[in-house]
């Protein structure tokens, strides 16, 4: 055990590639994919994945210029690791912070994979106006990087939040209604 793990945690780009491998468990990524999901230099990710490979973590398929690699479910400590290197929830309260100068924010709620919910349909809601939408998707992208998986999120302007609400969106039902958190609330909508 003590080999394996001594292994493993030597840079923040492992952590990286360790967090896409273990939270998309089923997806095989080619080391191309990886390099762009991760946002670890190339160099890099072709040394862990050769270490990942080693260890037997992963399974690499396929020969020559394009080998595909996916998650070994065989693996002895998958799930403790798992365990260890899921922390959504920690970066749940640093996300307003992140997207604070994407527009005018009224509202920032988290769900799924930010309290623990693997398996719902939104992870992020944002009510904002007069949005830089490429600067929320940056800094989409990023937080994705460091979490390991896609975010899901959906972007409103406030009329089209109130909207929703007054005809009982599905959407927003979906959130509300289930367990989430409310990081920021200019709105006052009393939904905590």
């Amino acid at each position: 055990m003590v080999d394996t793990l001594s292994k493993l945690f030597r840079s923040p780009a492992q952590v990286k590639l360790l967090r896409l491998f273990l939270f998309n468990p089923h997806t095989t990524f080619t080391a191309g994919e990886v390099v762009l999901k991760a946002r670890v230099p190339i160099r890099e990710t072709k040394r862990e994945l050769a270490v990942f490979v080693a260890i037997k973590l992963l399974n690499r398929n396929g020969r020559g210029r394009t080998p595909h690699y996916t998650l070994n479910p065989e693996f002895p400590y998958l799930t403790a690791l798992q365990n260890l290197l899921l922390n959504a929830s920690a970066q749940a309260g640093s996300i307003y912070e992140r997207i604070k100068r994407i527009g005018v924010i009224k509202l920032v709620v988290v769900s799924g994979i930010f309290v623990g919910e693997w398996e719902g349909r939104i992870d992020l809601l944002i009510v904002a106006d007069r949005v830089k939408e490429k600067r929320l998707e940056k800094h989409m992208r990023v937080l994705e990087s460091e979490i390991g998986r896609e975010i899901r999120y959906a972007l409103l302007t406030t009329q089209e939040f109130f909207y929703r609400l007054n005809m009982n969106d599905h959407l927003l039902r979906d959130v509300l209604d289930y367990t989430h958190r409310i990081m920021f609330d200019r709105l006052d909508i009393g939904l905590k």
